[in-house]
Order: C-alpha cells, then structure tokens, then sequence
C-alpha cells in the first residue's frame, strides 16, 4: 500500500518549485511528480556512486545495481540502470501498472538481493568492461584525482574479483536507503499499490574530491589524434554558459576556419553540489595534432582576455534558454530536481534561473574562463605545452624508499627496491614509488607477481621474472606490510604470459604515447640538474689532481699509498654520486 507524508523536512527545498512540481514521500522516500502526456517516466536514484567506493572494492554499486535488476528478466520494459560517480539510477518507462511492477521488483530486489546469482554477475561486469574499451577521457580522472574517489572512474572495478556476499549485502543495507533516495514520475498523481519500502539509512553526501595535481594549469601526453582539456570550476549559471561559448568557440577555430578538427566540443557536467567538471575535446590527423593544440590554446586565450562577441554569447544563452520552452517543462525538469535534492544543491526556479542567465555578461565569462584555465589539465597528443605555461603532469615521485635492490633484467638502468615502508621502482628518469600507507590496492599472482597501486595514481609492478633476487622470501616482506583490506587476487596465468626478460636491444625512440602508459606514470629521460654537474666536474678534475699529489710525493720521498687509496676511493664514491643523481636526482640509494 502506498503511503504519502507531506511533513518530510527533506522536501522544504522544493517549496520554491510549487506550481511546477508537486512533491510528496512515498515510505519515506521524498517525490516529485509532473504530469506528461503518454507513457510515465519513473526513476528512483540513491546518492551513491563509484566515487564512494575504494579500489579494491570497485564495482560494488555496479553489482548491486545488477543484482537488484536481475528479477525482472526478459520484460517488454523499457527499463535500465545506471551507476555514475555520485548517483545510481533504476528508470522505466511504460503504464501506470508496469511502472509500479518495475519499482517494485527493483526495492524487493535491494531488500533480498539474489546472492546465488553473485559470481554470475561479476563475470557479467568483467565481460561488459572489457567490451567498453578505453576511451581518450579515460585517464583524465586518474590524473586528477588519483586512485580514489572520483579518479576510480579511470579504473578497472576490481570489487568484480574479490567481493563477498556479506559486503556487497552491507553495502546495499547502508546505501540504498529510503533516507539516500529520491523518486520522480512523470505523472499527475503518484500510482497506488507502490511498495518501496527500504531500510531506514542516512543521507550521504557527495566524496571529498582528492588531488593528483600539485600544480595547475598542467599537461600530460596522450594518444595520438586526441586532445582533451578538463577543469572543475564552482557550479554557476555563468560557467554553464562559458561551456556552451567555448565549445562554439573551439568549432569555429578549429573545425570551420582552420580544418584542424572534425569534432570540437565542450561540455559543463555537474560533479557534486558546488563543483562541476568543464570538459573540452578536439580531434585531429597526425600531421595537423601541434595546430590543433596551438589553435585550442589561442582560442582559450581569446577567451580568458574577455574577446567574446555579445552574438557569442546571445547564441550560448538562447540555447540553454530553450530547455524552458519544453511544452511539459515540469517533467523535464524532473531528473535534474532529484540530483540537485540528492546532492543538496541549490534549486532554482525556471524563472530564477532565466534571471541569472540575463545576467550573464562578458566579464562574468571571462572570469569562468580565467578560473578554468587556472585549474586546467590538458592531454596533448604531440609534443609538450610548457610554451603555453602549462606545467608537465607528474610522472616521478617525490622521493623513494630504502631497501633491498634487486636489478631489473633488462635494462641496467633500472633497479626495483623493496623496503619496510614501500616499494621504488628507479628509473633514468625518476623514481616511482609506493608507499604501504598510501596503497589503494595491491593485486597478487599465484606466480608471486604484484601490482602496486597508490592513492596517488602511481603503480609500480614487481614481477618475480624480470628482476634479480626477488625471492619469496621479499614478496612475503609485501604480503605482510599491505593492509589485507587492499589485496586484490588474481587468477593464474597461464605460463605463456607471465613475463619474461626480453633480448637486450639499442633502446626505441620514445614516442608522445609512451608518456602516459594506463594506469601507470613512468619516465625514462636523465636528469641533468645542477648538482649532477657539479659532481661530474669534481669527478673529473679529482683524478688529475690526486695524479698530481702522488707524482709529488713520490719526488719529494713521501709514502704515498693509504693516501693514493683513499683517493681512489673518493673518485669511486664521485663517479656512483654522479651515476645516481642522472638516473635518480639523488646522490645515493633513494632514502
């Protein structure tokens, strides 16, 4: 039986909305209905999304959606989910009786979730991620965010592997609650016979956002044919309208004038409720990749200094305007009422937010545009864009761990370190590291491979096969220092790939792609800092003046041989200081 209760403080927000929206509960669930001719539109969403989860876990709300819609089978329905960063969404579409029919099966299902269809369900998951495949946005919210929070969407949903019936069951008790949802319809009244009766919960609010990026505007190097730039800026009219102006601004530039592009877009997506997240593509063929990213750096710039004509921005406000001339405005507007509720930000009338977008101006712009670029991440698919003041993404660590040194295989040049606290991969470039405090996740092998993921998005593989002396004795030392929460295990392999030295060849020519590996940030040039020069230099002129000492000594009679050898050995220590400091930036074992 449905129940209606009209006290729920959780609906104040929405008194703005009156003649527009109606707004009930539905066991405690808040509503909001508006009529539309046709078939009825029901979507019931609960404030939970990947960037809840942690890595080893990921995929948990992915499952239980899944499992929750398993019931209703095959079904003349029009009727999905869909799990996002914040939110998850049941929808149907069809008559008053099948629409009740579907919410209801769905809060059965979150009730009594089907567990002897688990198994069954993640190797559905594994199977539909690896039909996705990985798109040129991929690997933007890692580099922003690392690997928590919302940099998981760049990841694969481990929780599909390692997920037990308990946590998924308390995941569902604990998120998908009456008090975490909200429920629209595109009706005149809400449909008897209703039951969504869920356990009572709490309200969760939208993740902290975490940072990769120590510094903004930054770039990395990505595939070629690909450009991508993202920013999050504060939630505003204003910035919605810069969207639209900028995307319009990159088609013209890149695509009608200069034929660098096909596609040029931008897009504005709300991320939680004070911040959302600008998005800007462009594609372009290989010999036309450095215009491109030239042409999309002067059109910001245009941008940023305020040189926006008022038809520019007429054209991007009439067409946000025309979402307000839907002839059923109450229920369009529905889907983006409930988020809004959900997240808790603010709710504007269609008549509020007609105002603010009259008030939109140029200088308003270009301030959306001056904060954008300020907090930018572009993916260039050539060369750098320091000439641009862009700072290079880091692909290094700060600073490595001490430890036991186990030599790669294959190239001389780069050295695995275990240690107490972390592991370090050392390269020519830089180190990599992670530490076992900071481990979002640490996936295992039965042939004693490890991968280790940090929270800050680096990764570093110890794989047995392909470095000196990585006994089982060393990969117990991970076993035991990893919180068990972040083990991840892997099946076998089979024994063709598991990971063999290659043959020692003269090194590739790196290419722009090589730069930015999934899932990984590696490095392979030399530093040639200040120190490694002024140690090269003592290591040079040491020998000619420790030749000359002894040369006079032995003229003037002196015994020469303690000091002839503590000479040697200081040219020794010279030669490995300015060895380390060209692949490590440090003088001595990474500390």
């Amino acid at each position: 039986m449905t129940t209606h209760d009209t006290s729920a403080t959780a609906l104040d927000a929405l008194e703005v909305l009156d003649g527009i929206v109606r707004h009930t509960t539905v066991h405690g669930i808040p509503t909001l209905f508006a009529p539309r001719p046709g078939e009825i539109t029901a979507g019931l969403v609960f404030r939970v999304g990947r960037a809840d989860e942690i890595l080893p876990a990921s995929g948990i709300t992915h499952l239980v959606e899944h499992l929750a819609l398993y019931r209703l089978g095959l079904s003349d329905l029009h009727y999905n989910g869909a799990t996002a960063d914040t939110y998850t969404l049941f929808h149907v579409t069809g008559d008053e009786d099948e629409v009740v029919t579907y919410l209801n099966s769905v809060c059965e299902a979150l009730r009594d979730l089907p567990m002897d269809r688990l198994e069954t369900e993640k190797e559905i998951l594994r199977t539909e991620a690896g039909s996705r495949g990985q798109g040129a946005l991929s690997q933007m919210p890692l580099w922003r965010y690392g690997a928590q929070g919302y940099g998981l969407s760049s990841y694969e949903e481990h929780g599909t592997r390692t997920l037990t019936p308990d946590q998924v069951r308390h995941w569902a008790e604990t998120r998908f609650t009456r008090d975490n949802a909200v429920l629209f319809l595109t009706a005149d009244h809400v449909p008897d016979g209703l039951d969504l009766s869920l356990p009572a919960g709490r309200r969760f609010p939208t993740p902290a956002p975490s940072s990769a990026l120590p510094v903004t505007p930054a770039y990395l190097r990505g595939e070629e044919g690909h450009l991508v730039f993202t920013s999050v800026l504060r939630r505003s009219t204003a910035a919605s309208v810069f969207a639209e102006v900028l995307g319009r601004a990159l088609f013209q530039d890149l695509r009608q004038k200069s034929g660098y592009s096909y596609s040029a877009e931008a897009d504005y997506s709300p991320r939680d409720a004070d911040f959302a997240t600008l998005t800007a593509y462009a594609d372009a063929l290989p010999q036309k990749q450095d215009a491109a990213v030239g042409g999309f750096v002067d059109a910001f710039a245009r941008l940023r200094a305020g040189r926006i004509e008022e038809a520019e921005l007429n054209s991007a406000r009439g067409k946000v305007l025309k979402r307000y001339d839907a002839p059923d405005l109450g229920a369009a507007l529905l889907p983006s009422y409930a988020l809004s509720l959900l997240t808790g930000h603010p709710i504007l009338t269609p008549e509020q937010h007609r105002a603010e977008l009259e008030a939109v101006g140029v200088a308003e712009l270009r301030e959306v545009a001056r904060e954008a670029w300020d907090g930018g991440l572009l993916q260039v698919p050539s060369r750098g864009a320091d000439w641009a003041g862009l700072t290079p993404a880091p692909q290094f660590s700060p600073s490595g761990v001490s430890g036991t040194l186990h030599p790669s295989l294959e190239d001389d040049d780069v050295t695995l370190i275990i240690g107490e606290a972390g592991v370090t991969l050392s390269t020519p470039g830089g180190l990599v590291t992670v530490r076992y405090d900071g481990c979002a996740a640490m996936t295992t092998r039965p042939d004693g491979a490890r991968g280790l993921t940090g929270l800050d998005g680096f990764r570093v593989a110890v794989e047995p096969t392909l470095f000196g002396d990585v006994t089982a004795e060393r990969i117990a030392v991970l076993d035991k220092a990893v919180p068990a929460a972040a083990v991840v295990p892997l099946p076998a392999r089979p024994p063709e790939e598991i990971p063999h030295p290659r043959e020692r060849t003269a090194p590739a020519p790196r290419t722009p792609a090589d730069e930015s590996k999934q899932g990984e940030r590696r490095g392979a040039a030399g530093r040639v800092s200040g120190h490694f020069v002024l140690v090269t230099a003592l290591a040079t002129l040491w020998p000619v003046l420790l030749v000359t000492l002894v040369v006079n000594g032995i003229k003037g009679s002196e015994p020469m041989g303690l000091a002839a050898l503590a000479g040697c050995a200081l040219e020794f220590l010279l030669i490995r200081a300015a060895r380390n400091l060209y692949r490590t930036g440090q003088p001595t074992t990474p500390q």
